[in-house]
């Protein structure tokens, strides 16, 4: 164990940092259910912007970032589009607009907003939270297990394992880290609501901001001394062929073998149907969960494009500078490197292992206090959100309706609790991070995408639709992993779209549309484009004045220059601290391009579009 005293102090001054500002903030909460679950819509769209992006900043998938970083090098930037990491420019560029318009307070409320009253629209108000308690339980899992794997490597087993009064397996280790401080974290989570939340989430991204430059700064110099890296040519290219042309035979032979577990060696089928995926999820809009939340907790629609629009920027470069400077540390030293976890190599033991090894005293305190409220930050939003959805849309829809902020307050607590309690059993059972964003961004994320795609775009779609759509698609997700356990469940996926689809057409012609005036009130506050006509014909005989979103060509353009700009913030942090220059100033002209375009064709548009 190599962290000292002032390690111990600056986390500890962290922690106890956050309790104040939950305490501070449990005032505010006390106001009402908005203020407690959205900061009734107060907080300014740049402080949601860095809470959104820190909250991105998990622990989990800094691990698998660094560990991708480490195996496939400038490659790696394609594969996080499997979650897919573009989606925020799609909310940028329209959707977020959309969505906060409805004025809602989680997405199964927004769900009344396209649906109406009606029955169809009671069922898929209830498959959406049933949607969203599993999404976030499956979240919360995921990161219960990353904390643990991470603080293992800090505080060694045979510190601490007197205090267990039971046998623990190895491989069990990291949930019992995990466990005792997600009992901390929820401690935090439950007090203080949405405010205390971002409050708490901006003072973690400078923590990480000054962490990640200081650990990329520590690359380039250790770089600099020992020469170049040990790794096959086509690491340090982002292109690629249908094949993943990495070869780690004569290197590190095991990591051929991670790279065969991934699933990533036909890399072109990989990238199609990252490509074929991402794009319907990402026009699906956001899941329920904590980014969904912090959209529709900002004060009007142009603030939500612009909070979605300064994730990407904040995020992208300081987290790679992060990424990258552990992966090639961990490179330069990776025969100093303790990656045995059980009998077996854990390349997702590699950020820890490199903070234990490369990191001083001092930063490292820094550098755990920010990864521990990384933690804690995605931790809270997800909690926050499930909340939302328990408290909001069952106890004050179906059961008291008339509670008072007391009650709900009470009533939020005892559900964090809850909440915290399934995710720590679904930790226990899940074999590893991996397994867990797999089956969440594969399988669950599969289940959503088609309802969740027409409901934008197609006037005819309807409440039964959606349940139906929802319902087959969430059960292929949960049974068709099980029937065949040996496929990638991204190669599940079509089949996941294609039984969700037909679940769609089903409900949407086996009842009638949604009631007329839900959907001209819907389509006019909106304003969405897609297939509209017959309700923009009643909304303009109704409101002569209005007039038809026919912004569809340039969202799409945008949506073009806006991936491309966020797919070269994430390569500059490569090639700076791997120092190819050359390819930097190509990168460095390209976001220059599509800043400018970006600034004439979303940003002044943006202005032009929003008045509310």
């Amino acid at each position: 164990m190599k962290l000292s005293a002032i390690d111990f102090a600056i986390i500890l001054a962290y922690l106890s940092t956050t309790i104040i500002i939950g305490l501070l903030m449990k005032k505010y909460a006390k106001q009402g259910k908005g203020s407690y679950l959205l900061g009734g819509n107060k907080l300014p769209w740049y402080m949601l912007g860095l809470s959104n992006a820190s909250g991105m900043f998990d622990i989990s998938g800094t691990m698998m970032l660094v560990t991708w970083a480490f195996v496939y090098g400038v490659k790696s930037v394609w594969i996080p589009w499997l979650w897919p990491v573009f989606n925020q420019i799609f909310l940028m560029v329209y959707l977020s607009m959309w969505l906060r318009r409805s004025n809602a307070t989680t997405g199964a409320e927004w769900i009344g907003t396209r649906f109406g009253k009606g029955i169809g629209s009671k069922m898929s108000h209830n498959i959406v939270v049933v949607y969203a308690l599993i999404s976030c339980l499956g979240f919360l899992a995921y990161g219960f297990i990353g904390l643990g794997k991470f603080m293992m490597i800090f505080i060694p087993w045979e510190y601490i394992s007197f205090l267990v009064p039971f046998e623990v397996s190895p491989e069990f280790v990291p949930h019992i880290y995990g466990l005792l401080f997600t009992l901390f974290a929820m401690f935090y989570a439950i007090l203080g609501g949405m405010r205390s939340i971002v409050w708490a989430d901006v003072l973690q991204y400078l923590i990480m901001t000054v962490s990640a430059i200081a650990v990329g700064v520590i690359a380039m110099i250790a770089l600099g001394k020992e020469g170049m890296l040990n790794v096959p040519e086509s690491w340090y290219s982002p292109g690629f062929g249908w094949r993943l042309d990495l070869d780690w035979s004569s290197i590190i032979p095991e990591v051929n073998a991670h790279i065969r577990s991934d699933g990533y060696t036909i890399f072109g089928a990989f990238m199609m149907m990252v490509l074929f995926k991402g794009i319907l999820v990402s026009a699906a809009g956001p899941a329920p969960n904590y980014d969904m939340q912090k959209i529709l907790s900002t004060k009007s629609p142009r603030e939500a494009s612009l909070m979605s629009g300064f994730v990407s920027v904040v995020l992208m470069p300081i987290r790679y500078f992060m990424v990258v400077g552990f992966a090639v540390l961990g490179l330069l030293y990776y025969e100093n490197l303790n990656l045995i976890v059980g009998d077996n190599i854990d390349f997702e033991q590699i950020l820890p292992a490199s903070i234990n090894s490369f990191v001083p005293a001092g930063l490292m305190g820094l550098l755990l206090a920010g990864l521990l409220a990384a933690f804690m930050s995605t931790f809270a939003g997800t909690l926050n959100a499930a909340q939302a959805y328990v408290v909001n849309d069952i106890y004050l829809k179906y059961i008291n309706p008339a509670a008072s902020n007391n009650k709900i307050r009470n009533i939020s607590y005892s559900t964090g609790l809850i909440v915290v309690v399934v995710s720590v059993f679904f930790g226990l059972i899940a074999e590893n991070v991996n397994s867990i964003l797999q089956w969440i961004v594969s399988a669950l994320f599969g289940s959503y995408v088609a309802s969740n795609v027409v409901k934008w775009y197609w006037w005819r779609f309807n409440g039964h639709g959606y349940f139906w759509g929802m319902v087959s698609g969430l059960l292929a997700a949960l049974f068709l992993p099980l029937i065949f356990p040996g496929v990638h469940p991204l190669y599940m996926f079509p089949a996941f779209l294609a039984i969700s689809v037909v679940g769609c057409i089903y409900g949407t012609y086996r009842y009638p549309a949604t009631d007329e005036e839900t959907l001209i009130e819907f389509y006019r506050n909106v304003r969405p484009w897609g297939f509209w006509k017959p309700i923009h014909e009643k909304v303009k005989a109704k409101y002569p004045d209005f007039e038809a979103n026919k912004d569809f060509k340039r969202d799409m353009f945008n949506i073009l220059v806006g991936v491309v700009a966020q797919t070269v913030l994430v390569i500059i942090p490569f090639y700076v601290i791997l120092g190819q220059y050359t390819a930097l100033a190509v990168t460095l002209v390209i976001l220059a391009v599509c800043a400018v375009l970006l600034k004439k064709y979303w940003y002044d548009h943006l202005l032009t579009i929003t008045k509310e």
